[in-house]
């Protein structure tokens, strides 16, 4: 499948909560390869979720083991359906970037540790605990399942909104 045009805020779908995934069909698998393949060719992309591409579904994709801040501590390439923390644990502050808002970044507030149920890709349960940039990257995903994006989040409109100076 080719990559998928991601949806750029203000579009209405990305404030809108999603509906839940009740059968893991094919479409869904077609949703799954499209996301991954968007993914992958978003630049310094770490993950993607269905609302991004125009689907208001619970599905979204992360894999952060190619970046330098995620490439030692992570769980690969994640496909989770109807993904939801469970536990939360720590707090930092992080500059996240997104690719529905390519001009700027922000300082976000985020767990430094979760643990979150889903299904993968086959329908089968899994329950993971992931920690530091991996723990950001999937909270990230999961609030565009809930129609928040980064700039909801951002600990100071007045300190903590940058201007990008360079996509990739």
């Amino acid at each position: 499948m080719p990559a998928q045009r991601i949806l750029i805020y203000p579009h209405p779908v990305l404030k809108k909560m999603c509906r839940p995934v009740l059968a893991i069909d094919a479409e869904i698998g077609t949703l799954v390869e499209d996301l991954l393949d968007t993914m992958r060719e978003g630049p310094g992309s770490v993950g993607v979720a269905a609302p991004q591409i125009g689907v208001s579904l619970r599905v979204c994709v992360v894999d952060v083991s190619a970046s330098r801040l995620g490439k030692d501590n992570n769980h690969g390439q994640l496909v989770m359906v109807n993904p939801e923390i469970i536990a939360r644990e720590g707090a930092a502050v992080m500059r996240e970037g997104c690719m529905s808002i390519p001009d700027y970044t922000g300082e976000v507030e985020r767990a430094t540790g979760i643990t979150v149920r889903f299904l993968d890709g086959g329908g089968q349960s899994r329950e993971i605990e992931a920690s530091g940039f991996e723990a950001v990257a999937i909270q990230h995903e999961m609030d565009h399942l809930d129609g928040v994006l980064f700039l909801d989040r951002i600990v100071s409109l007045k300190t903590g909104l940058f201007r990008r100076k360079n996509y990739r």
